[in-house]
């Protein structure tokens, strides 16, 4: 459909109108060399390619939508149009903005008096996979436009489709290479002058439909190179021969353009580049709802392509061609813009001609939107991954680039920023309205707390201060505080909080060991000699005379009665039961059938081994928590010893004895054990029906004599002499009973401190001792005692004791060999005493007259199978020491001397014990603000072990009796000791924590004297535990201390005050 308006203004304007619907297909064309509206209410649809709507000027509205298949085409003004069309006016000097582009009428009609070449008007969807293109283009009252990867939208500078090929033309007697083109169709012959008349009418026909001039039109050299036309940048300057002219200026108001790009200026000539076109979306009343491009929407400059041979005889006389065009506007008045990944918004400078020509100046981009929501409401107005081009067109040789043009956005409200409204870049704020990036200043760095970052807020921030959250769920808003120091900062700070709560355990342990005096102190009351183990008379404390006299007189019969103590091997371990040997002893030959005796062995060194699982369970748990495998292995100790008292009292029939009354009243023989379960004996009596009067023997027919002592040495057993009944009994045939009560507290007071590991050291003061107050108080009732090993077991273990034997026997010259068993006693002369002295229990001791070289003779025989080595000054040194892990732990636990103020030192502990749980409790605090997994990991290695201790504590503080107390308090030590296992874990997290920070924030962790909450202190509370728990040890040996020798007497370095206390 062809509508020739021609020159006759009565039909310079014509209407299609359709009913409903507009399709056109199969290369249908609607053209018209005039103004043409195409009205309808239905679809417009350009179905495929080769359909083309194309007018001077075009106007389509009021359909529903338009859409504009691949390879369709709407236009105007037409391309090539004839001289007698009608041309728009563009208004190309014109430098104020056309009313119509922000204010365009209501009613679409087609009015020739506007600036539009090419109007869409009320549609609502507008999807463009072909081509648009025009002057000014301007969509107006549309809701949707949609511009798919195939489609484009143009206002670029118009011209005719070229082609190039070089001939060579004499121009100035140069030989210079010329583009030369044809029109379309391709395939042009080579053209030579004169030219047909109709090329040049084309010319100015195309001239006239776009700017080649404007406000900012290029300039010329005298040679015919032209520069650049600017707009939204200046225009490359042309240079030829070191000859330069200015390129056009920049014009117009880049925040809200509204300019038709300039030409290159050569307006009368028949070679210029005119400038880019004005695309306009929506209005400032109507803005476009969406836009969504994937193709491209352009209005670039025009750029030189090369010369016609119409041009060529116009051109006679010149060297070169015009600049490039500057580029157009695009005005986008909507709300929301997406731009695909390969999407083009561009508006750029046209190239320069060769030999010199500047190029064009950029366009201007103007993204005006509407209703910018803001706060909660926001939304993201644009989402642009594609490009947004307006920069300059390059110069050609000599010739300079025009410069870049510009891409605005509306003013935006606080909060946000850039050409798109996009919220301030997070920890900035925007408190005024505005577009640049540097109104989003950066937030104070003292409002955002140390562990805080800043986080993004829908409508960005428009005010201080700026919103944060901590940076872990563990940390409490607002100052971003562990718990610990939300606690700590609560109370005023570290030094305050650290003053109340030192303040605040003084108190607690004030109303503790208030507590404890009512509740235990009647049991602790001190007295002047310690309790003996073992004893039915406690002579720490008065009691009634009469009573002592019936106790008296049932031991002195049982003791008469006594033939032998035979003690168990071993330590009576999981590894090293207790066990008797098969050989009876010399002295029990006579009493017993050895058959049935090694049989009764087999028996009770059976029920003396210990199960497999009960050891398995003790390695396991000794691993996990020693203290709670020390329990386990008192009490399966316990169940040992009560089983084999039961089977010899009751179960076993006694058969190894000659006593028929003993056989019968299941009597002669006793199962007992020192106080710590690790030394046993048994013990032969007569039955009363043996017809020999040389059993049993008296004391000094018994030398030399071995008492061993129980324990091993450890902190938790060491070594002590058992007074019992029957030694007590014994020893009273020769010593008084108080006097030996004396000796063996003072001995066992020494022993105390005898440290496995370091036997060498220790033994010496027991030994210097043993010289200076033991033997000067027996010597005078004719009794010497000597340190002594005893036979090894077959682990290596060797068992300790004294070597008791006559005064008269220290004239013999002994020689003892060292410490591995071998022995030889030289026979020398000696005299034969009659002792005819009457000791302290009131009996004549017996008078003794043995021959010397027998005396001697079974001396040493009874030594050799009693005892393996005396222990002198000399022989110490030869001891053989085994340290394991047990000899580290004694520098933080062992066994001390007392140091009274009992109820001073129970006052310091209880305050350590509470200190000591507070500072558990917040150091797991510290840790679960660094990292959950530390918390598992200093409560799990080793189990619970950090805990423990407070009620371990409390155990040991409020128990009854001191020999309880002393028990539980060890205990206590123990898990003190087995708690520093932890508390090396926290040590270790919290250092792994510390290198995992970033090195900007680290600072040495032991640099500072100050008190402070930062990650750099987070060994105090570690390092406090640890000093807490060395200074809760040494209290508590002290305490134990206290509770096992309340008389301080006995180590008294006066032989004298010490016999008399």
């Amino acid at each position: 459909m062809i509508i020739d308006g021609g020159e006759d203004v009565t039909v310079a304007t014509s209407l299609l109108e359709a009913s409903n619907l507009v399709v056109l297909k199969e290369s249908s064309v609607i053209h018209s060399n005039a103004n043409l509206g195409v009205h309808g209410q239905g679809l417009l649809n350009l179905s495929g390619s080769g359909n083309w709507i194309e007018a001077q000027r075009l106007v389509l509205s009021l359909f529903y939508s338009i859409h504009v298949a691949t390879g369709s085409m709407l236009r105007g003004p037409v391309e090539n149009a004839t001289s007698d069309a009608i041309t728009p006016s563009l208004h190309c000097q014109l430098e104020e903005c056309p009313a119509e582009l922000f204010h365009p009428p209501e009613d679409c009609n087609v009015n020739s008096s506007l600036s539009f070449t090419l109007q869409i008007c009320r549609v609502e969807d507008i999807t463009v996979e072909g081509l648009i293109e025009g002057s000014v283009v301007h969509f107006n009252q549309a809701r949707a436009i949609s511009v798919p990867s195939s489609g484009t939208i143009s206002a670029s500078g118009m011209g005719n489709t070229l082609f190039f090929f070089f001939v060579q033309y004499f121009l100035m007697d140069i030989c210079l290479p010329i583009s030369v083109y044809a029109e379309s169709p391709p395939s042009p012959p080579f053209l030579v002058p004169p030219f047909p008349a109709h090329t040049i009418d084309s010319l100015n026909t195309l001239a006239q439909t776009c700017c080649t001039g404007g406000v900012g039109r290029g300039s010329g050299l005298s040679n015919g190179i032209g520069s650049g036309g600017g707009h939204g940048g200046k225009g490359g300057s042309a240079c030829y021969n070191g000859s330069c002219v200015d390129g056009g200026v920049s014009y117009g108001d880049a925040e809200l353009p509204c300019e038709l790009g300039s030409g290159s200026g050569e307006e009368n000539s028949s070679v210029s580049t005119a400038g880019g076109g004005i695309i306009v979306m929506g209005s400032l009343e109507h803005p476009l709802s969406s836009l969504s491009v994937e193709g491209s929407v352009r209005a670039d400059g025009e750029s030189f392509k090369g010369i016609t041979r119409d041009q060529l005889a116009v051109m006679k006389g010149t060297a070169g061609g015009p600049g490039g065009g500057s580029g157009g506007t695009i005005l986008l008045f909507l709300h929301t813009l997406d731009l695909g990944e390969h999407a083009v918004l561009s508006s750029v400078g046209g190239y320069g001609s060769p030999k010199g020509g500047g190029g064009g100046g950029g366009g201007r981009v103007h993204f005006h939107w509407s209703d910018i929501p803001t706060g909660d409401m926001y939304q993201p107005i644009a989402r642009v991954n594609g490009s947004i081009h307006t920069w300059g067109g390059l110069g050609r040789d000599d010739g300079h680039a025009g410069e870049n043009g510009t891409v605005t956005g509306k003013t935006c409200p606080k909060g946000l920023y850039g050409i798109f409204c996009e919220e301030c870049p997070v920890g900035t704020y925007k408190n005024v309205s505005g577009s640049s990036r540097v109104l989003c200043h950066s937030c104070p760095a003292e409002d955002l707390p140390r562990r805080a970052a800043y986080i993004a807020v829908r409508g960005g921030i428009a005010e201080t201060p700026c919103p944060y959250k901590c940076v872990s769920e563990r940390f409490h808003m607002p100052h971003c505080y562990t718990a610990l120091e939300e606690l700590i900062y609560t109370f005023g700070g570290p030094w305050l909080f650290c003053l109340l709560l030192l303040g605040l355990l003084v108190l607690l342990a004030l109303v503790l060991s208030v507590a404890r005096m009512k509740f235990v102190g009647v049991d602790e009351l001190p007295g002047p000699a310690p309790t003996q183990h073992g004893s039915q008379i406690d002579h720490s404390f008065p009691f009634l005379e009469s009573l002592n006299e019936v106790l008296e007189t049932n031991r002195a019969e049982e003791s008469q009665s006594h033939v032998h103590r035979m003690y168990f091997m071993g330590r009576n371990t999981f590894s090293e039961p207790w066990h008797l040997p098969h050989t009876p002893p010399e002295q029990i030959k006579e009493i017993v059938y050895e058959g049935a005796f090694n049989t009764f062995v087999d028996e009770i060194n059976g029920i003396a081994a210990y199960q497999w699982w009960e050891g398995a369970i003790y390695s396991i748990v000794s691993v996990l928590a020693y203290p709670l495998a020390w329990s386990w292995q008192q009490w399966r100790r316990r169940i040992k010893l009560q089983r084999l008292r039961e089977f010899v009292r009751s179960e076993y029939d006694h058969a190894c004895l000659r006593s028929c009354r003993s056989r019968a009243l299941y009597e002669g023989l006793k199962v007992a054990a020192t106080s710590d379960l690790m030394l046993g004996y048994l013990d032969f009596y007569l039955g009363g029906d043996e017809k020999r009067t040389d059993i049993p023997a008296r004391l000094h027919q018994r030398f030399p004599m071995s008492i061993l002592f129980g324990g091993d040495g450890s902190y938790m057993a060491p070594f002590s002499i058992q007074s019992d009944n029957i030694l007590t009994s014994l020893m009273g045939q020769m010593v008084a009973p108080t006097t030996w009560y004396r000796i063996a507290a003072g001995l066992n007071a020494q022993l105390r401190l005898v440290c496995r590991g370091r036997l060498i050291a220790t033994f010496r003061p027991v030994l210097r001792w043993l010289e200076t107050h033991a033997n000067p108080a027996l010597r005078s009732h004719g009794v010497h005692v000597d340190l002594a090993w005893f036979q090894a077991t077959t682990s290596g273990h060797c068992q300790y004791g004294l070597l008791v034997h006559a005064v008269e026997e220290e004239s013999e010259h002994t020689s003892v060999e060292g410490i591995d068993g071998a022995k030889q006693i030289e026979e020398d002369s000696r005299l034969t005493k009659n002792t005819n002295q009457e000791n302290p229990s009131g009996h004549w001791r017996e008078e003794v007259f043995v021959s010397q070289a027998h005396r001697n003779r079974d001396s040493y025989m009874r030594r050799k199978r009693i005892y393996g080595g005396i222990i002198d000054t000399n022989s110490l040194r030869m001891l053989e020491e085994k340290r394991d892990l047990f000899y580290l732990i004694s520098f933080i636990v062992h066994n001390t001397k007392p140091v009274g103020h009992q109820d001073l030192v129970g006052l310091v502990i209880s305050t350590l014990l509470l200190g000591d749980f507070s500072l558990v409790l917040l150091t797991l605090l510290q840790l679960y603000s660094f990292s959950l997994a530390g918390v598992f990991m200093v409560l799990f290695i080793l189990p619970l072990g950090i805990l423990m201790p407070f009620p371990a504590g409390i155990n040991a503080l409020f128990s009854h009796g001191p020999r309880r107390s002393a028990g539980l308090a060890r205990i206590y030590a123990l898990w003190i000791v087995t708690s520093l296992i932890n508390v090396v874990v926290a040590f270790i997290c919290g250092y792994i924590h510390y290198n995992s920070q970033s090195s900007s924030s680290k600072k040495f962790p032991f640099q500072t004297w100050s008190i402070s909450m930062d990650e750099s202190e987070w060994w105090i509370f570690p390092a406090g535990l640890v000093v807490c728990k060395i200074l809760q040890s040494q209290l508590i040996n002290w305490h134990v201390a206290n509770l096992e020798i309340q008389d301080r007497s006995l180590y008294s370095n006066d032989f004298e005050l010490f016999c008399q206390s």
